[in-house]
């Protein structure tokens, strides 16, 4: 049963640092181009080239270090890391092995309202990416892009703290925030700028000894971090209790089925035979450049979380969802500019705002509804001009056709809030006069009622009925 096994997660996340030029070339790394045009003889290994370490994957690696309260290496080397797929030219790739850049450090994770858990940071290193295999292009062959290869990458490995794919997620939100926050990634994980590994494993629970591990190759979104956890973790536990051993190996995650498969055997350290990259003489960080980075550093997301709650009254959990998105984040401080309603505004954004960026696969920096449009509406709900379906309705509306104004789309949609007590009062009349039965039990003690009489007020204004002044006069008018 699952009650008796416990998890235990560790991550592996794969940042892409947005640098203009590649880790060790100039070559460009602007994502969406030609296959192969972004590829130069450095990146593809031809003979007589040497690799330039690229100074600026350097800073931005230890920007990341510094925002986590991390050891900063002092000498920085690099390693061969020897290997063979059709992505990878040269039949290595530039890693880190004994010198990360970035050594130890944490980050804290909230688990509902209350509870903070520590997350440890074993190091985070840089290395080039390999290029893509693309496998649905041509039938029955494998075409290859090294557009990607080369481009610098920031690997960032958690300890194994983690014990289910919700703290896996929160983990992994975090992560995404802060690399944000400090400019470091656009983090788009759709595009491959973040990618996941996640090393799975089970034990008896009360066990102290690590259960054998898989790891899980490649996950791009939030969701199916959380879904391929949670399989092979069930994968697992059913496997042991069949008294089978579990394989140490790498596997995919098929979303569309929402299974894992296996891929190849999990390979070891030694596998790869490590060696110093003899191109790339190891390099010095100075306490200086530490230091003037840390003094560059930005607002974080548990900074931006302090202040939403300690300046603009939000709730814990406003502030850290919030943050959790800074381009969401970002959006909700535009639309206070013109609307001083913090707690109004972020729960129209976590909520309705939210939802429709997730129908139409938007992010909130190209939302067809911008923040000024966005408080000019939030604006007509507060002073009741509007009720709160018919800015649901209204937002809806400006979505599908941006160049529609908040009041002309209002009047279009015939949405204006009835406010006039006289209008209201008629409509409620009316109501009563219709339903005597349901007077005469509400006057006998059956309050629920009060709700139909409210409910039938609202579909005879068509919803326009301002509720607040519905509820104040049913009450007078209920005797």
């Amino acid at each position: 049963m699952k009650e008796n096994w416990e998890s235990v997660i560790g991550l592996e996340i794969h940042v892409q640092l947005n640098s203009e030029s590649k880790i060790f070339s100039n070559a460009p790394t602007k994502f969406g181009s030609n296959q192969n045009l972004q590829a130069c003889e450095v990146d593809l290994g031809m003979p007589g080239t040497l690799p330039v370490l690229n100074e600026k994957a350097i800073e931005k690696a230890i920007k990341f270090g510094v925002a986590i309260n991390a050891a900063i290496a002092e000498k920085v080397g690099f390693a061969r890391k020897n290997y063979f797929y059709p992505d990878l030219p040269k039949g290595y790739q530039i890693s880190q092995l004994d010198d990360p850049i970035v050594g130890k450090g944490s980050i804290e994770i909230q688990l509902g309202d209350q509870e903070i858990k520590t997350i440890g940071i074993t190091r985070a290193h840089l290395e080039e990416d390999a290029g893509k295999s693309i496998h649905d292009l041509f039938e029955n062959e494998t075409a290859i892009d090294l557009n990607r290869a080369g481009t610098p990458l920031l690997e960032i490995v958690s300890e194994p703290d983690m014990s289910n794919s919700d703290e896996a997620v929160a983990y992994l939100k975090k992560i995404h925030s802060i690399v944000c926050a400090l400019e470091i990634s656009d983090g788009n994980m759709s595009q491959g700028s973040m990618r996941c590994d996640a090393n799975v494993s089970v034990r008896k629970k009360g066990e102290k000894k690590l259960g054998t591990r898989t790891e899980l190759k490649n996950i791009n979104s939030f969701k199916f971090v959380e879904r391929a956890i949670n399989f092979e973790i069930k994968r697992q536990i059913s496997v042991l209790e069949k008294g089978e051993e579990i394989v140490q190996e790498t596997r995919l995650y098929d979303a569309i089925n929402n299974t894992t498969r296996s891929m190849r055997s999990k390979e070891e350290a030694n596998d790869y035979r490590y060696f110093p990259e003899p191109d790339i003489i190891p390099i010095q960080i100075t306490s200086d450049q530490i230091q003037r980075i840390k003094n560059e550093l930005p607002e974080l997301p548990d900074e931006k979380k302090e202040r939403f709650i300690n300046e603009l009254g939000l709730s814990e959990y406003d502030a850290r969802n919030l943050t959790y998105d800074l381009e969401l984040a970002d959006f909700f401080e535009k639309t206070l500019v013109n609307i001083d309603d913090p707690k109004l505004v972020a729960n129209w954004i976590l909520g309705d705002f939210s939802a429709i960026l997730n129908k139409f696969d938007a992010e909130a920096n190209n939302s067809k509804v911008d923040a000024v449009k966005f408080a000019e509406l939030l604006t007509y709900l507060k002073e009741e001009k509007i009720s709160g379906q018919a800015t649901k309705k209204v937002l809806e509306n400006i979505w599908e056709n941006p160049d529609l104004s908040v009041s002309k789309s209002i009047k279009d949609l015939g949405l204006e809030q009835i406010s006039d007590d006289n209008e209201i009062e008629e409509i409620i009349e009316k109501v009563i006069n219709d339903n005597p039965d349901q007077k005469e039990q509400f006057l006998s003690g059956k309050d629920r009622l009060f709700g139909f009489f409210v409910g039938q007020v609202m579909k005879e204004s068509k919803g326009k009925a301002n509720p607040k002044l519905v509820n104040e006069i049913l009450k007078k008018k209920l005797v």
